[in-house]
């Protein structure tokens, strides 16, 4: 008689993709959230369902690290739900003017890099070629989670927190400043890979 053999919980199902999804979900929250101008403390609620995604972002990969719950599928949807949450943030302040004026332009760049990153990534990635996160790239990560964190609650926070929103555009400025610096070491390493193929 064939011993039964206990069955495998599938990767896609561990704890850190779960946190992932977890992530991804909470987008879509908080644009409805922000999008949501007759409740003022519907601000307060998108801050929360920030802060909890932002936090999931750093123990889905200690949880991953720790426990062995590393997958390729973890690998492929973390970056995409950091870049969703904090796209989706940008445009959505940009859209009711918490981000108004020239720091219109800190947002354009930050959209931009990710864009250019991701691209990159999945050309070097063609090559067999992994681009390892830099520690002014985690700042960078840091401070803009933080300055979209002063910048959700609008108008509705500078009650609480004078000059909140001159808080985080600043931050917001400091984040365009390391993410122009981090994508130039993306680049650097495109460019040379992209010359070395075409040789």
């Amino acid at each position: 008689m064939n011993a039964v053999l206990p069955r495998r919980r599938s990767k896609a199902l561990n704890l850190a993709n779960l946190l992932t999804y977890g992530r991804l979900v909470a987008v879509p929250v908080v644009v409805a959230l922000l999008f949501w101008p007759l409740d003022p403390t519907a601000r307060f609620s998108a801050l929360a369902v920030y802060v909890a995604a932002a936090i999931t972002d750093y123990l889905d990969g200690y949880v991953a690290r720790t426990y062995a719950q590393t997958s390729a599928l973890g690998r492929m949807l973390d970056p995409i739900a950091d870049k969703l949450l904090v796209a989706a943030c940008l445009l959505m302040l940009c859209a009711d003017n918490t981000i108004a004026g020239y720091s219109i332009w800190a947002a354009i760049v930050i959209l931009c890099r990710e864009i250019l990153v991701s691209g990159l990534r999945e050309y070097l990635a063609e090559l067999k070629v992994g681009v390892p996160v830099s520690r002014v790239a985690k700042w960078k990560t840091g401070v803009q989670l933080v300055a979209l964190g002063f910048l959700i609650p609008g108008p509705a926070g500078e009650a609480i927190l004078p000059h909140a929103i001159a808080i985080g555009l600043v931050l917001l400025w400091v984040a365009a400043g390391l993410t122009l610096w981090t994508g130039w070491d993306y680049m650097r390493a495109g460019i040379r890979h992209v010359i070395d193929d075409d040789a």
